[in-house]
């Protein structure tokens, strides 16, 4: 059996130097993967950005988490993926979905499923060194090449939250990045719908990795505080999630009318609809031993790989909290 391994998502709001700081502290605390969010006006570019995480480190295993077709051309999206990958020695996975709240700051909404699957062909097409024909209503290749060498195998993850979205996962991406919360009820319908597209496309299942939002302290209320503001990503993104979890229709309800677009931290007020139960479900909302007890759960359901995001203050002691919780867990890093 494969062992598991953990990894941190960061957004791109620190200035570049203490950027650089904590990318060789994630490192040294053991941790496998580093994954940068792709936030239009949120965050600053996860391109650049990678690649000084790359340079800020030796062995960490760098992503996108996530891009979309909307902001980005996906011939765009192959070009800057192979030039991170080629700088870092082949460290790079590419995350994508569909897009979320913050593309209506753009004009934009979240792309079609079909629109994904083929940026997902195209993508590969180009890092392959194939000349590509191919149009998708909201964008199209003629006669499109790379003019520099690609590595063919840098993986792609797609994120989901969906059924639909799931199905795909498990037809045709190397790994799938769950958003689904962590408790059981909604990890394992997730990983059974990844699971049972993949068998029914004669493949292996893919990777699964659970991204882990939310801050854990020592004072759990402050830890719940912080982590509050994620929990309204859920009603207005993945409200099947929400059912799964107990929420009531009524309380979905609010929270949509109260948030409808931005990033998470944007959904304060909205979050506070939200009972203390349902935050601690979908998030990391507590002290160390709290966060033994999801790592246990989201590895029980059968993950492959746990990856904390740290939100609200303190971030970097979320991370250091998480990387305790691990080892505990796990008996390493």
């Amino acid at each position: 059996m494969t062992k598991p391994r953990s990894g941190v998502v960061l957004q791109g709001v620190d200035p570049p130097r203490e950027f650089c700081d904590m990318v060789g502290e994630i490192e040294s605390l053991g941790f496998s993967h580093l994954w940068l969010t792709d936030s239009s006006l949120h965050a600053r570019n996860c391109y650049a950005y990678l690649t000084l995480a790359s340079a800020a480190s030796s062995r960490l295993l760098l992503g996108t988490a996530v891009t979309n077709p909307a902001t980005r051309h996906p011939a765009i999206t192959a070009a800057a993926a192979a030039t991170v990958d080629e700088i870092s020695g082949g460290r790079l996975t590419l995350g994508i979905g569909a897009g979320d709240r913050p593309l209506l700051a753009l004009g934009l909404r979240p792309s079609r499923l079909a629109v994904l699957e083929a940026a997902i062909e195209a993508i590969r097409l180009l890092w392959r060194g194939d000349e590509v024909d191919l149009s998708a209503g909201d964008f199209s290749l003629a006669a499109a090449h790379l003019r520099f060498p690609a590595r063919p195998g840098i993986p792609v993850f797609v994120s989901a939250s969906g059924p639909k979205t799931l199905e795909l996962a498990g037809r045709a991406a190397d790994g799938v990045i769950l958003l689904v919360g962590l408790f059981p009820e909604a990890l394992d319908w997730a990983i059974a719908q990844v699971a049972r597209s993949a068998q029914a496309a004669g493949r292996p299942r893919p990777h699964v990795a659970v991204f882990a939002y939310g801050a854990i302290g020592e004072d759990e209320e402050a830890a719940l505080e912080n982590a509050r503001s994620i929990a309204a990503w859920f009603p207005q993104t993945a409200p099947h999630i929400c059912g799964l979890a107990g929420l009531s229709p009524e309380i979905v309800t609010r929270v949509r009318e109260a948030y409808q677009g931005g990033e998470f931290q944007e959904a304060a007020a909205a979050a506070r609809q939200l009972p203390d139960s349902f935050v601690r479900k979908v998030a990391l909302a507590g002290n160390g031993k709290r966060a033994m007890a999801q790592i246990e759960a989201v590895l029980g359901a059968g993950a492959d790989s746990v990856h904390v995001f740290p939100i609200g203050g303190g971030r970097m002691d979320t991370v250091r909290f998480f990387a305790e919780a691990w080892r505990a867990v796990t008996g390493g890093p």
